[in-house]
């Protein structure tokens, strides 16, 4: 069987200030990422946004990184996604998919480019 490869990055807002949970010997900082995309069809340009579930685990000792996950604040994040599983105290059965993150920065802010300006670069004008 091939090995398939899960890491992801992506770039977005923090969508609320960070949950921070700890434990003995680790903890979890949990928060949104609200990530976006534009679309163009024909002359209508729209942006579509969509929020990510992120979470974050550190060894107690190495959570000063935690201070940047405040609402507002433009992240890279690294990771992977992990499939969960569990059944609740009714025997219901849930599942998501988590976003973990292995590694998060301030983000480079882009200029957007105007459409024009986009087409001319990629024909080498």
């Amino acid at each position: 069987m091939k090995k398939m490869e899960n890491s992801f990055v992506v770039s977005g807002f923090v969508g609320k200030d960070a949950s921070i949970h700890q434990f003995s010997t680790a903890s979890v900082a949990r928060f949104p990422l609200a990530i976006s995309r534009t679309e163009k069809s024909g002359e209508e340009t729209t942006r579509t946004s969509a929020f990510i579930n992120v979470e974050a685990w550190r060894k107690n000792e190495n959570t000063t990184s935690f201070d940047r996950l405040v609402k507002g604040a433009l992240l890279t994040v690294e990771g992977y996604f992990k499939p969960e599983e569990w059944q609740d105290a009714d025997g219901v059965k849930h599942n998501r998919v988590a976003f973990v993150a292995t590694r998060f920065y301030e983000a480079v802010e882009k200029e957007e480019t105007p459409a024009v300006q986009e087409k001319n670069s990629r024909k080498g004008k």
